[in-house]
């Protein structure tokens, strides 16, 4: 017989009901999508809002390029929709890359209400210094110098925690959603909350929810070198599939070109506004080529061309030259332009020795952004009624097979906006009983180790066999060792309490086989996915939508 387990400390909700914690909405992580999320609901419903860890350690707070969103009169809508299709391989949805440009202004300026404090133009205070990154025909990146999403959560945080009707509910992860196929029901899908790990307490909760948004982000964790934080392990993505959602194209997952090579800077990533605003990629001393500057050779674009053209290019001439990293050159520069709209990479670098106004910066490409996730429509509806899904973890069609550079926290902001007006006109459903999480059957571990060998397995194999350039044999073995890890996992699953490394291995093993199978089913070269095999793009561009 199962045992109950009370909420302890009870958060504050709707109430309490046959041994689960009740809420209007449930919010499943606190990056920008989520945080935005819960101000904007709290005006009249009960929010809480569920983070792994502490409340800032989201990726949106590593974001250091900024915001995208037409704010010059020499810019336009259709300059900035037309950048994002050429980004995204001909794979954006035009309706979704329409309603996120056209409301990317009030989306900025909600933030600037809300206190964020973006960089003015150094010529004019008034108005808002404005950058430009790769794929970008026009300045239109509006950002808080080279630290805009720690500056964005940091002014929405202080708002979260005085606000009465919203919770924070730190340090808990998601296990499963609750729906109606978990609790018997045959007809419709439809979600009701979830059942979460609390890590101080060591067990499982039940809370209910009228409404549930999964905000948890992306899935760079899922290969070995990222520059995403650790808490990035796919959790939305396979809470969903397990949930009966469609997720689309897996297989775009990009690569950041310039991560900080250096054995004490973990993840640490170097924002495109700098070959934005005049870094050269070159290739290091003490090798063929040395100080040649060889993004010409790849792109007529150089240094702003997209992301995965920057990626692969380096990719190319690491293998080459047998270089374990290239130079990203911005010394040319001016010291005070560097301190003043890089400061925070400025004293990085000075603090590992590396004085970026003399010395070049040494980079390599590593897993950043997940392109595709949850399917949703223009609502941030996924195929499961009352679970929504918002930012990285979603696929809105936005980004195509290439995230435009910027689009990501735009996209959140306007996503969120679109949640909270669509919950307002269908959130409000009765509860049932919820059964409580089944304790009863498992035991406490005792091989610990295997969780921590797996997860070095799986991403060791998926950076060598599902990386920028991929073929069918890498493709096919990566697919043979998700396979034995998977049946190793839900054995383990089966039969011992949930940990937090166990929730989270379980669901990089999901999401790992989600990006092959998508991979494997894209015969073609577009974007982000670059195969040997299949080197043509095709004439009709398809997205890979997977179905449980």
């Amino acid at each position: 017989m199962s045992k109950r387990i009370p909420a302890e400390p009870a958060p504050i909700g709707i109430g309490q009901a046959s041994g689960q914690t009740q809420f209007d909405v449930l919010i499943i992580g606190s990056g920008l999508a989520g945080m935005s999320l819960a101000l904007r609901l709290a005006e009249n419903q009960q929010v809480a809002l569920l983070t792994k860890g502490e409340v800032l350690d989201a990726a949106s707070a590593w974001a250091q390029g900024g915001i995208a969103a037409v704010l010059d009169g020499a810019d336009s809508a259709e300059n900035h929709i037309r950048d994002t299709h050429i980004a995204g391989a001909g794979l954006c949805h035009d309706d979704s890359v329409r309603f996120v440009v056209e409301n990317g202004k009030r989306a900025v300026e909600w933030l600037i209400e809300q206190g964020v404090p973006f960089t003015k133009d150094l010529n004019n205070q008034a108005e808002l210094h404005l950058t430009r990154e790769g794929g970008h025909s026009h300045r239109r990146i509006v950002h808080a110098a080279d630290a805009t999403g720690r500056a964005v959560q940091k002014t929405l945080v202080q708002r979260l925690k005085s606000h009465p009707n919203i919770q924070i509910l730190e340090h808990q992860i998601a296990v499963d959603l609750i729906t109606s196929k978990r609790l018997g029901h045959l007809s419709g899908k439809r979600c009701y909350g979830a059942y979460v790990f609390d890590k101080s307490l060591g067990r499982v909760l039940t809370y209910g929810a009228r409404s549930t948004v999964l905000a948890t982000g992306g899935a760079g964790k899922v290969y070995l070198y990222t520059t995403n934080p650790d808490v990035a392990t796919g959790d939305g993505v396979a809470m969903a599939w397990r949930a009966g959602c469609a997720v689309a194209n897996m297989e775009f997952m990009q690569f950041h070109p310039t991560c900080l090579y250096h054995p004490a800077a973990k993840s640490y990533l170097i924002t495109e506004a700098v070959r934005g605003e005049g870094g050269l990629l070159k290739i290091p001393p003490g090798y063929d080529g040395a100080g040649h500057r060889f993004m010409p050779d790849h792109d007529q674009r150089a240094e702003l061309a997209p992301r995965d053209v920057v990626a692969r290019a380096i990719d190319f001439e690491m293998k080459k030259r047998g270089l374990d990293f290239v130079h990203l050159d911005i010394s040319h520069k001016p010291v005070e332009f560097l301190r003043a709209h890089f400061p925070n990479i400025y004293e990085k670098c000075r603090g590992l020795g590396i004085d970026i106004s003399k010395d070049p910066i040494p980079v390599v490409p590593a897993a950043h952004y997940t392109c595709g996730g949850v399917v949703t429509d223009l609502n941030g509806r996924t195929e499961v009624e009352h679970l929504y899904a918002v930012g990285e973890v979603s696929c809105t069609g936005l980004h195509g097979a290439n995230r435009l550079a910027s689009n990501s926290l735009l996209e959140c902001l306007v996503f969120a906006e679109a949640v909270r007006n669509n919950i307002a006109v269908h959130g409000v459903i009765e509860l049932p009983p919820l059964p409580p999480w089944d304790e009863s059957r498992v035991s406490d571990a005792d091989e610990e180790v295997i969780l921590s060998h797996n997860w070095d397995e799986l991403r060791r194999f998926m950076w060598d066999y599902v990386g920028i350039v991929r073929t069918n044999k890498r493709l096919e073995r990566a697919m043979h060792r998700i396979q034995l890890l998977n049946a190793e996992i839900n054995e383990y699953y089966a039969n011992f309490r949930v940990t937090n490394d166990l929730v989270e291995l379980r669901n990089l093993l999901q999401t790992a086989e989600l990006i092959v199978r998508s991979a494997m089913l894209r015969q073609e070269t577009r974007g982000l996915h670059y195969s040997l095999d299949y080197p043509e793009t095709l004439s009709t561009a398809l997205d890979t939508v997977l179905k449980p």
